[in-house]
Formats: C-alpha cells, sequence, structure tokens
C-alpha cells in the first residue's frame, strides 16, 4: 500500500478534526503515527504512569500537584449524585482514591500518592475529558 499527498493530508485534515492527539494507522508493512503538539512521554504511550506524575510538586508554595495518571474522563464522585471521594480540607493517604477516570468503560482508581490536605480542587466538573498529566487537584503535604 502507498499513499498519495492527498491521502497524507486528508489523513492530517481527520486528526485535526478530531478530539483525539494522537492517529496510528498499519497496512501490511506500511505503519503511520501522526500526533498532535508535543510527543507524550514514554510511560504515557506504554500506558502506565509513573508514581511521580499522579503527584509532582508544584511552584505554589510546597503544594503537591495530584495529576491523571491517564486519559479519560474524571469522576470525583463513584457514581451521580453521590457525595465527591475528597473535597477542600480533606485528608489524604498515599493510598486515599481522590477520583476515578473512565477509559474504554472501565473505571480506575486515582489515588492520592501524597499524604496531606486537600487546598485545591482544579479538575472541575464531574465527567470531563481531563488529559495525561493534567493537575486535578493541589495537596499541602504533611
Amino acid at each position: 500500500m502507498s499513499l498519495t499527498h492527498d491521502d497524507v493530508q486528508r489523513l492530517l485534515q481527520l486528526l485535526d478534526a478530531s478530539q483525539f492527539d494522537e492517529l496510528n494507522l498499519e497496512s501490511g508493512e506500511l505503519k503511520i503515527t501522526l500526533r498532535r503538539g508535543n510527543p507524550p512521554a514514554a510511560s504515557a504511550i506504554a500506558g502506565a504512569a509513573p508514581a511521580s506524575a499522579a503527584a509532582a510538586p508544584a511552584d505554589c508554595g510546597g503544594l503537591v500537584e495530584i495529576r491523571a495518571p491517564l486519559l479519560g474522563t474524571f469522576y470525583r464522585a463513584p457514581k451521580p449524585g453521590a457525595a465527591p471521594f475528597v473535597a477542600v480540607g480533606a485528608r489524604v493517604d498515599h493510598d486515599t482514591v481522590v477520583g476515578v477516570i473512565e477509559v474504554m468503560k472501565l473505571m480506575n482508581s486515582v489515588a492520592a500518592r501524597v499524604r496531606g490536605e486537600i487546598v485545591e480542587i482544579v479538575s472541575g466538573d464531574d465527567g470531563r475529558l481531563v488529559e495525561y498529566g493534567e493537575v486535578l487537584m493541589r495537596v499541602r503535604p504533611a
């Protein structure tokens, strides 16, 4: 299989019009990967986030940021209408669940991975698409 210049342009238009940041196409021996923006970290490609990506120091006053370990739909509560897992002022530990990210109908728990107090919820509304590494919350470490 060979692609013409017009074929490549059409693929770029499809990526541009979509909500996705990456397009992979394989046909026989031909393999094409198109990415929008900066290339993701190797751990993002593999689908596993290192602990440092989930909780990283922030610039603002020694706070630690809880970051999305993967791309998906973020929920602060276990089900619609339920109380959120945590709120501002809540004490968290390394294994405290602060939310869930839904990816292809699978719910993935997001752990704080830091001990301290939630001082800011950055993630906004339930059901919002979050990117890998996006800041969800900020914690004042204990």
